[in-house]
C-alpha cells in the first residue's frame, strides 16, 4: 500500500475533522495515508512545523487560522489563485520546492451552491478580512455577487484585502470597512457571510448583534467546529435560511487531498463521512 504523510498547521485545532476525513479517503484510495495535527502558537513555531514536515517527507500540509497569510513567506511558489487571494491553505513539497495553493475559495463556492443555490446575491455583507475572508471574498465576487461589503476591526487586514481585491475586481463592487459601518451595510443586504473566527470553540460568541439579523437575510457561517454555531442558531431562530461551515471544510479538503496524493477523491463519500462525524460529535456529552 503506497504511503502518504500530510497534516494541518493551525492554532486550537485539536478537534479538527481533517485527520479522519483524509485518512478514511486515503484507505478507500488504497493509500496508507497519515494526517498529523501541528497545533502551533506564533511565527517561530509555524516555521519549525513546516520545516519538520518537509524533512519528514510529508506530501504537503493544510494551513488554517491564523497562519494563511503568514505562511506565504516560507514558500517558493504560489498558484495563480493563491497569489490573487493573498492567502494559502494548502502547501505541497515536491522536487525540493514548497508550493502554496488556496482551496478555500473553491470550498466556499461549492458548498454555497449546493446549499443555497437560489438565493439573491445582489448585496452581501461579509465579516472578516483575514486569510479565510480573503478567499471567501474572492469566491463571491468571482461568482456573481453584485456588491460585497467586508467588515473587519483590523486596519491592516482591511487595507491588505482591499488592495488584493482591487487587482481583480472593479472598485465599485466592493468595500472593506470598519465595524462602525456594519449596521448601515447590513440593513439592505441580501446575505451575510461570517468569515471571521468568532464562533469557533476558541473564539465563542456571536460575530454581530443578533438584532441585525433581519428577515431578508440568508446566513453562511464558515466556522465548522462547532458545526452549529451561535450565529446559525440565532439566524434560524429569526427564520433565516442558513449554511454552516462543514460543507466548505469537506470540499476544500477534497481539493487538498488531490493535491497531496494526485488522486481524485470521492467528494460525495467524504461528505457522507463528515455527516457521520458530525452525528458522533452531537452525541458526545457537552
Amino acid at each position: 500500500m503506497p504511503t502518504c504523510r500530510c497534516g494541518l498547521i493551525g492554532a486550537g485545532i485539536g478537534t479538527s475533522f481533517s485527520p479522519p476525513l483524509h485518512e478514511a479517503e486515503g484507505r478507500h484510495q488504497g493509500l496508507d495515508l497519515s494526517y498529523v495535527l501541528f497545533d502551533v502558537d506564533g511565527p517561530a513555531q509555524l516555521t519549525r512545523a513546516v520545516d519538520e514536515a518537509e524533512r519528514a517527507g510529508f506530501a504537503g500540509l493544510n494551513i488554517t487560522h491564523p497562519f494563511k497569510r503568514e505562511v506565504i513567506e516560507l514558500l517558493d511558489d504560489l498558484s495563480p489563485q493563491a497569489r490573487d487571494i493573498g492567502a494559502v491553505n494548502t502547501i505541497t513539497f515536491r522536487d525540493g520546492r514548497r508550493q502554496g495553493f488556496n482551496t478555500d475559495a473553491y470550498g466556499f463556492t461549492a458548498s454555497f451552491r449546493a446549499s443555497l443555490p437560489d438565493v439573491s446575491t445582489g448585496r452581501v455583507v461579509q465579516l472578516g478580512a483575514g486569510g479565510a475572508g480573503a478567499a471567501c471574498a474572492y469566491a463571491q465576487l468571482g461568482t456573481g455577487v453584485g456588491h460585497l461589503t467586508v467588515v473587519d476591526p483590523d486596519p491592516g487586514q482591511r487595507t491588505g484585502l482591499a488592495a488584493a481585491l482591487a487587482t481583480q475586481f472593479a472598485g465599485d463592487r466592493f468595500r472593506v470597512v470598519p465595524p462602525e459601518e456594519l449596521k448601515a451595510a447590513i440593513a439592505d443586504a441580501d446575505g451575510l457571510v461570517n468569515a471571521s473566527p468568532i464562533g469557533m470553540h476558541t473564539h465563542p460568541g456571536l460575530p454581530l448583534p443578533a438584532e441585525l439579523l433581519h428577515g431578508g437575510l440568508w446566513v453562511a457561517d464558515i466556522v465548522y467546529m462547532p458545526p452549529d454555531t451561535a450565529l446559525l442558531r440565532a439566524a434560524r431562530a429569526a427564520g433565516l435560511r442558513t449554511v454552516g461551515g462543514a460543507g466548505m471544510c469537506t470540499f476544500q479538503a477534497a481539493a487538498a487531498f488531490e493535491l497531496f496524493t494526485g488522486r481524485a477523491p470521492d467528494t460525495a463519500r467524504m461528505l457522507r463521512h463528515l455527516d457521520v462525524l458530525l452525528a458522533e460529535t452531537a452525541d458526545q456529552p457537552r
